[in-house]
């Protein structure tokens, strides 16, 4: 490694959510990193608008809620979903929610999803890296070129503005950089699925007084219906004056020149109307998985390792890409605080990969409910006056918004996913419970998320987790874990145990010893400690999976 080099436990490259997210992960963690950006950061089209709950759940243990909650877009602006013919047109249905809020929160979780889109949340999460004094941010600098070796990665980078270059030597590279990632090119990894689904243009546009046009009022989406099916949707981005049109497309190619883009606007108003155009991004939206989330030293996050429709707000950076922060943030700790076990950092894939492929086929699924009028087309009484048109519309908008229910209400997808599978996690020989998008129930098998339940204090069990792992020992006479906590201090695992006789809880972890990651999913539960602590410490930090196939006796 060259002597003059600038040298960090962890290089992340790209700033979009991912990259922040982790890297603000890592310095809540007090690990070092640095992150590497090629653009200035300016975000001119916002690429997702819905923060999920579970990455809301992620803002409330870093303590940065008050930061979302005084983000500019409005509290009461109604978050309601519209189907219709035209903004002056018929309205066919409405999915109405309040506006962020106002909306409760659900039973199963202490957050509620929020409508913060990625050009206010993008500075959330930098002020929230910056915040540790752990995480050094540099803009405007461009990944070249890397090597891995058997001890650590060395990059070429190089300034954008003055083109001057340097290297930084890491311990470990993660590739947050995207759809297009470089790091995913130079490593050679392939992904598997499909390379297009529709060819889409995105245009921003402003208009002020947008709701004194038409009588469909204040909503989020507006998703129109012509006689070819759903062909436009029109998104509130800001709660104010900028909106997000988007003509969805079809898997054929096409390039909407000006002429087509104002033709949309104009006909999704029903004429001529005063606005400015923005931006115009033309994409492809995809469903593709990575087959490989990295080699030994360099892992791959978020779009680079995942590229899926935005239908259901799973991915475009966000939620599923906060997932693979998350679960890498806290491995990559243990690596480089020196008590992770040599199959730690490949269980990143082992978890991550399986759930990405979960998530991009759901957000596909949501893609061909919403294009589902295309199969079946609306007749021409739903486009005319008249009592007779008026039961045809209902009818058509029931069935439309029974389908589209599947994606607003999607709790299981975002709570739901689970490591059943993971060589890091103990199955207890449970039935593996179904995995609907909704609704979602609760469960404290291991390799899912710990449930949440209020506590007497007034904290959910979700904010015990997160700095290592936690014994939760349950009910009124929890059976003693002196051997597990002796097993983690003798491996510098850390580890916190915490009593909770609240049967509420008991009910909701069915048992009474259970060890919480800390990305606060479940490694193991049982009624009492087993009889090789030694084994379950190894197993859940890594260590060669020769150790699972021991029985860790009394209490599996």
């Amino acid at each position: 490694m060259p002597d003059m080099a600038l040298r960090t436990p962890v290089l992340i490259v790209g700033a979009g959510p991912v990259g922040l997210a982790l890297a603000g992960e890592l310095g809540w963690r007090g690990v070092t990193c640095t992150l590497i950006e090629k653009t200035d950061g300016a975000i001119e089209q916002p690429k997702m608008d819905l923060v999920g709950i579970r990455t809301m759940e992620f803002c409330r243990r870093w303590d940065i809620l008050d930061w979302v909650r005084d983000a500019p877009y409005p509290l009461d602006y109604p978050q309601d979903y519209i189907y219709l013919t035209g903004l002056n047109g018929y309205e066919l249905g409405r999915e109405p929610f309040p506006g962020r809020g106002f909306e409760p929160c659900p039973p199963e979780s202490p957050q509620k999803r929020e409508r913060v889109p990625q050009d206010m949340f993008d500075p959330i999460l930098r002020r929230f890296a910056e915040r540790s004094g752990h995480a050094a941010l540099r803009y405007n600098t461009e990944l070249v070129a890397f090597t891995e070796t058997s001890d650590g990665v060395c990059a070429d980078v190089r300034d954008t503005s003055t083109g001057r270059t340097e290297t930084v030597v890491a311990d470990y590279m993660v590739g947050a950089d995207g759809g297009a990632s470089a790091v995913r090119e130079q490593l050679g990894i392939t992904m598997s699925g499909t390379p297009a689904l529709t060819y889409t243009t995105n245009v921003i546009f402003r208009c002020r007084g947008f709701a004194k046009l038409h009588d469909k009022g204040l909503g989020y989406r507006f998703i129109f219906i012509g006689p070819e099916g759903v062909w436009l949707t029109i998104v509130a981005v800001d709660g104010a004056d900028r909106f997000r049109m988007s003509i969805v497309g079809t898997p054929q190619k096409i390039n909407h020149g000006e002429d087509d883009i104002r033709a949309a606007l104009h006909r999704a108003m029903g004429g001529d109307f005063d606005y400015e155009i923005l931006s115009v991004l033309r994409w492809v939206r995809r469903e593709l998985v990575a087959d490989s989330y990295g080699t030994a030293r360099i892992f791959i996050a978020g779009d680079a390792a995942h590229l899926m429709s935005p239908t259901g707000g799973f991915g475009m950076n966000m939620n599923t890409g906060i997932g693979d922060a998350v679960d890498l943030g806290w491995k990559l700790e243990a690596a480089v605080k020196g008590w992770a076990g040599a199959e730690l950092l490949a269980s990143y894939d082992a978890e991550r990969r399986p759930v990405g492929l979960r998530n991009v086929a759901e957000a596909s699924r949501n893609l061909r409910r919403m294009l589902s009028t295309r199969d079946r087309l609306p007749g021409p009484e739903v486009f005319a006056p008249g009592a007779v048109s008026d039961a045809a519309r209902k009818e058509y908008g029931d069935w439309f918004a029974a389908i589209m229910r599947h994606e607003w209400f999607a709790n299981g997808v975002m709570l739901g996913y689970r490591y059943d599978n993971s060589p890091i996690v103990w199955p207890d020989d449970t039935a593996v419970p179904p995995d609907p998008s909704h609704p979602y129930t609760q469960t404290a098998r291991p390799g899912a998320r710990a449930p949440h339940v209020w506590l007497g204090d007034g904290r959910s069990t979700l904010d015990l987790f997160g700095h290592g792992f936690v014994l939760l020992r349950l009910g009124d006479a929890p059976p003693p874990a002196t051997t597990i906590e002796h097993a983690a201090k003798g491996r510098g695992v850390p580890l916190t145990t915490i009593d909770i006789s609240a049967k509420e809880v008991l009910a909701a972890y069915e048992h009474r010893l259970v060890l919480v990651r800390p990305d606060g999913h479940v490694a193991w539960r049982a009624d009492a400690a087993p009889a090789n602590a030694g084994a379950l410490i190894d197993i859940i930090r890594g260590q060669p999976s020769e150790t699972k196939k021991q029985k860790l006796g009394s209490g599996t």
